[in-house]
C-alpha cells in the first residue's frame, strides 16, 4: 500500500539523515512516534517530514514520523478501530471531525464514518485552522450562490477526508440542498480536483485556506496558486452565518464562521463566508505521558525555525498550539509540558474543545 510505503520512505529518510549529523544517539526504534497524516501532496505531510528532519538534526527526545493516509475522516476510524495504536502513534484532526465521529453509522454521516467513534481523544497541539470544504471555487462567475450548484459538475476530495471531502459534502447537503441526486459531486484527491476545474471537466471545486486564532495571517496553499496562475478569474460561493448555526444545530459541532476580508484570496473581491474548524494533533489517553511531553517540548521548541522552512508553519505560534486546549481534553504530558513553558494561561484566550454525549 502506498501508506506502507510513505512510512518506510520517512523512516528511511530519518535513518538517513541521523547518520550525516553524527549517528543515533538516541534509541529512535523507542522513540519514533507513526503520526497519521492525509494523502500525499496534502501540506501535512510535507510540513511533518521537514520537523522530522529538524528533530533529527537536533537530536530530538522524539521522532515524528509522518505517515499518508487518505485523509482526516479515515485517521479518526482507524485509530478508533485498531487498539495497537492507541499507545504508540498520533493522529491530524479537527475538533469538529472528532465531534461529528460521535455520529458515526447515522444517515447523514454513514457514507464516511459507517461506525459511531465515540472516544473523547485527548489533544496535544494545535497547528491550523482549516477553512476548505466550507466555502468552493469556481471561474463561472453566474454562480452565485452554493444553491445554484444543483445540476452542475462539483469535484470535492476523497471520502477518507474531512474538510475535502465530508464537510463539503455536509454543507452542501444540508445547508444548500445539494446532494449526489440531483448534481454531479465527484470524490478525488486535492490534486485531482484542482485540475479538473483548470482544465474545465467541473463547474466548481474545494480550494483549501489556513489561519489562526488572531484571523490575521492565513495560509494560501498550492492549490490556490495553480488556479491562480491559469489567469482566470476566480470567484467564491461562501456560506451564511445562519447555515454555519443550522450545521452546528444538526450535528453537535462548532464551526466558527467568519467574514473573511476581502482580498484574502486571490481575485476576492468582497468579504467571503468561511466556517473554520481548529486542526489538532491527538492521540489516545494511553499514549504515553513522556513521550506526549517530549513532543509538546520539542515542537515548542523548533517552532520558530519551523516558520521559516515551511508554508503551513508560517503561522505557528504558541498562541496556535495551545488555542482549544482544556484540562479535560488534553493530554497529561502536554499540559505537564504546557505548564513548564509557560504557555498554559493561553488556553483561557480561547473556547475549549468539547465532546458531545454519547449515544
Amino acid at each position: 500500500m502506498k501508506t506502507l510505503g510513505i512510512r518506510n520512505l520517512t523512516l528511511a529518510a530519518a535513518v538517513g539523515a541521523a547518520a550525516l549529523i553524527g549517528g543515533t544517539h538516541k534509541s529512535w526504534a523507542t522513540d519514533a512516534i507513526s503520526v497519521l497524516l492525509c494523502p500525499f501532496g496534502c501540506g501535512p505531510i510535507a510540513g511533518d517530514t521537514i520537523l522530522m528532519n529538524q528533530m533529527v538534526k537536533e537530536g530530538a527526545d522524539v521522532l515524528l514520523l509522518p505517515q499518508e493516509t487518505p485523509g482526516y475522516m479515515y485517521n479518526v476510524r482507524e485509530m478508533g478501530r485498531n487498539q495497537n495504536k492507541w499507545k504508540h502513534s498520533i493522529f491530524a484532526t479537527e475538533d469538529t471531525l472528532i465531534q461529528i465521529a460521535y455520529s458515526g453509522g447515522s444517515p447523514e454521516v454513514e457514507e464516511f464514518l459507517p461506525e459511531p467513534v465515540q472516544i473523547p481523544w485527548k489533544l496535544l497541539y494545535g497547528e491550523a485552522w482549516w477553512g476548505q470544504g466550507k466555502f468552493l471555487v469556481t471561474f463561472d462567475c453566474s454562480l452565485e450562490s452554493m444553491a445554484d450548484l444543483e445540476g452542475k459538475r462539483i469535484s470535492l476530495g476523497l471520502r477518507g477526508q474531512s474538510d475535502w471531502g465530508v464537510f463539503s459534502r455536509l454543507f452542501l447537503e444540508h445547508g444548500y440542498g445539494i446532494t449526489p441526486d440531483n448534481s454531479d459531486i465527484r470524490h478525488m484527491t486535492p490534486g485531482q480536483l484542482t485540475q479538473q476545474l483548470i482544465d474545465g471537466a467541473t463547474d466548481a471545486a474545494v480550494t483549501p485556506i489556513g489561519a489562526e486564532p488572531s484571523m490575521t495571517n492565513f495560509i494560501i496553499p498550492g492549490p490556490v496558486r495553480q488556479l491562480e496562475a491559469t489567469g482566470k478569474k476566480m470567484c467564491y460561493l461562501g456560506v451564511t452565518e445562519d447555515i454555519v448555526s443550522v450545521l452546528n444545530e444538526k450535528f453537535g459541532t462548532t464551526w466558527l464562521y467568519v467574514d473573511l476580508p476581502a482580498n484574502t484570496l486571490p481575485h476576492q473581491d468582497e468579504p467571503l463566508g468561511i466556517a473554520f474548524n481548529k486542526g489538532f494533533k491527538a492521540a489516545h489517553e494511553s499514549f504515553d505521558e513522556t513521550r506526549a511531553y517530549n513532543l509538546v517540548m520539542t515542537v515548542a521548541a523548533l517552532g520558530p525555525k519551523m516558520k521559516e522552512l515551511h508554508g503551513l508553519w508560517s503561522i505557528w505560534s504558541p498562541d496556535l498550539m495551545t488555542c482549544g486546549l482544556s484540562e479535560d481534553n488534553t493530554h497529561p504530558g502536554a499540559i505537564r509540558a504546557y505548564k513548564e513553558l509557560g504557555w498554559w494561561d493561553r488556553t483561557a484566550n480561547c473556547d475549549p474543545m468539547t465532546y458531545p454525549d454519547a449515544g
